[in-house]
């Protein structure tokens, strides 16, 4: 059994991390800075702010992973970037794997081409979401090595705006984004939820990023 914290645990991806770890029958604790209307069963919630350092060392006292499932938007839109840093810092003195759920904006296209937020057909109103969380990867990449992190964008319809049905199934890419025959790249939140506790069970993307998509 791991125990796990989730920053960012209400939400969307968040939830559907905890709430597939819990199965599994890990120990899940949930910070937030507001508790959930929905609360899944076995997850204990706390609230508290990733930019709150109290908060921070509470979620690293005891884990041996924890996970950032918040995003840059409204009042973090501009904070992220600093509270990750910081508990980037944290983790690494502490010896605690960290996770980071970011967007598929920082991926590439293809091969050598450019990354998907740099292309025409990326919607303006989640640009400054996408950069940010791009400069958030570049900012683990550049972390001493004695911090054991990995960071996972999902596929680029992924969100609660497009839930899918489970399949039990994925597929694990690098720095390229995935897409099926048909140029859909989806992925449900059960299905993304599994990949990233597959991560936390049995490590495969030591200091990487990886993508999951159908």
């Amino acid at each position: 059994m791991a125990r796990i914290s989730v920053f960012g645990g209400t939400g969307y991806a968040g939830s559907s991390i905890a709430r597939e770890a819990v199965r599994r029958g890990h120990q899940v604790t949930s910070y937030s800075r507001r508790l959930p209307e929905r609360p899944v069963d076995g997850v204990e919630y706390v609230e508290g702010s990733l930019l709150d350092e109290t908060t921070r060392t509470k979620a690293l006292d005891g884990a041996d992973v924890v996970v950032v499932a918040a995003a840059p938007r409204g009042d973090m839109a501009e904070q992220l970037r600093t509270g990750v840093a910081a508990l980037a810092a944290d983790a690494g003195e502490s010896g605690v794997r960290l996770g980071v759920i970011g967007g598929a904006g920082s991926l590439h296209v293809a091969e050598g081409g450019p990354r998907l937020v740099d292309t025409d057909q990326f919607p303006a109103d989640f640009q400054p979401e996408a950069r940010t969380m791009a400069a958030v990867l570049d900012d683990l990449r550049a972390t001493p090595d004695s911090l054991d992190w990995f960071y996972v964008s999902p596929a680029a319809m992924f969100g609660a705006f497009n839930p899918g049905e489970p399949r039990g199934t994925y597929r694990v890419g690098g720095d390229v984004l995935l897409a099926d025959a048909e140029g859909n790249s989806d992925i449900s939140g059960a299905d993304f939820g599994a990949a990233v506790v597959d991560e936390i069970e049995q490590p495969a993307h030591r200091r990487a990023r990886f993508t999951v998509a159908y």
